[in-house]
């Protein structure tokens, strides 16, 4: 089993920058992509960022040029760097990543979600 904790949630003012933080623990032997969804209330959950254990990202559109995605391989932990935040980025993000543990094998795991609220 794979545990996902992440931080670094809360509110901040339009234009404003959040870090957030994601942890992966338990008897992982290995882990692939790591990614950042969102849902905002009403809508469906939808793709932020992904990163692939080599380092190429992929952003959705919205975020481009404003949202950066990086990974500590050695710490198991990926962060989401968030710059010149709008209240449209208002939502729960979930940390996401495919590991494989010494028990399972490669399976998708989520995170708890942090609430990110931008006022206007």
């Amino acid at each position: 089993q794979v545990q996902l904790v992440e931080s670094g949630g809360g509110l901040v003012q339009a234009g404003g920058s959040l870090r957030l933080s994601c942890a992966a623990s338990g008897r992982i032997f290995s882990i692939a992509d790591m990614g950042w969804y969102r849902q905002a209330p009403g809508k469906q959950r939808e793709l932020v960022a992904t990163i692939t254990v080599g380092g190429t990202t992929n952003y959705a559109g919205s975020v481009k040029g404003r949202f950066t995605i990086s990974r500590d391989n050695a710490k198991k932990t990926v962060y989401l760097q968030m710059n010149s935040l709008k209240p449209e980025d208002t939502a729960v993000y979930y940390c996401n990543t495919r590991a494989t543990t010494w028990l399972a094998s490669e399976s998708e795991y989520w995170g708890q979600g942090t609430q990110v609220t931008v006022s206007s």
